[in-house]
C-alpha cells in the first residue's frame, strides 16, 4: 500500500462507526452537566472518547489547590493513561456540559488498537498532537506573560488553527477555570478580559467571541 493509499485510508476512518462496533467491553454513557466521571485516585481501567460534549480535566494537589489541565470536546479521549500502565488515575474528569460517552474497557481498547490499523494510526497520531500540546503549555508558563497564556487559551478554545472554522463562540467556561488554565489569579483574568474586549479582540454576543486579531497579543514581543 502506497502512502498515498494509507494517507487516504486514514483520512476516510470513521473512529465513531468503529469504535461502536469494537463488541465486548464498551458502554455508552449519558453523563450530565456537572457530574463528575471519574476522580483522582480512581482504579484507570478503561479509556473514554467524547461523541458530544465538552470534559474538564483538573488534578489537586495535596494541598488542596486545584489546576485546570485542559477542556476538551467532541472526537476527543481521555483516560488513555490506563493503557500505559497508569493503575490510578491521576487527574480527576467531569461534564461540562451534558455528554454522551463510550467508556472502552482497557482490554478492549488494546485489541481494538491490534486489530484496526487505521484505528491505531489516529489514536497515536492524537496522542503525539496531545503530547505537543502539553510540551507548547509547559514553554507557554515558564516564558510568557500570563495575558498572553490567556490570549493563547482563548484562541485554541476557539480552534484558530486547527482545520475547519473556528468557533463563533466560545461554550462558557468561568474566569476561574481559566485562571487555572494559565496559573493566575481570577482577577488577572478579568482585568485581562476587559482589556481585550476594549481592544475589540473578544466581544460578548450571547456568548465569547473571539477575533484573529487576538493573534498580536501571542504574536507581540
Amino acid at each position: 500500500m502506497t502512502p498515498v493509499t494509507m494517507a487516504r485510508k486514514n483520512r476516510d476512518f470513521n473512529p465513531d462507526s468503529f469504535l461502536a462496533t469494537i463488541g465486548d467491553g464498551r458502554k455508552m454513557m449519558a453523563v450530565p452537566k456537572r457530574q463528575t466521571i471519574f476522580t483522582q485516585g480512581d482504579a484507570a481501567d478503561a479509556v473514554f472518547y467524547i461523541r458530544a460534549g465538552r470534559v474538564r480535566l483538573t488534578v489537586v494537589s495535596k494541598a488542596g489547590k486545584e489546576a485546570t489541565l485542559g477542556i476538551l470536546n467532541e472526537q476527543n479521549f481521555f483516560g488513555e493513561g490506563a493503557l500505559a500502565g497508569q493503575l490510578v488515575r491521576m487527574e480527576s474528569a467531569a461534564a461540562m456540559a451534558d455528554c454522551v460517552l463510550l467508556r472502552i474497557e482497557k482490554g478492549a481498547m488494546m485489541q481494538a488498537l491490534h486489530r484496526e490499523h487505521s484505528f491505531s494510526d489516529m489514536f497515536v497520531g492524537y496522542l503525539l498532537a496531545r503530547n505537543i500540546r502539553y510540551e507548547e503549555d509547559l514553554v507557554d508558563h515558564l516564558f510568557n506573560s500570563s495575558e498572553k497564556r490567556l490570549a493563547r487559551i482563548l484562541l485554541l478554545l476557539a480552534h484558530f488553527g486547527k482545520e475547519g472554522v473556528p468557533e463563533p463562540v466560545i461554550p462558557k467556561v468561568s474566569q476561574e477555570t481559566l485562571a487555572q488554565m494559565i496559573g493566575t489569579t481570577r482577577a488577572r483574568v478579568s482585568f485581562f478580559m476587559n482589556r481585550f474586549r476594549k481592544l475589540g479582540f473578544i466581544h460578548y454576543n450571547g456568548g465569547l467571541q473571539v477575533h484573529s486579531s487576538l493573534l498580536n497579543v501571542v504574536l507581540h514581543d
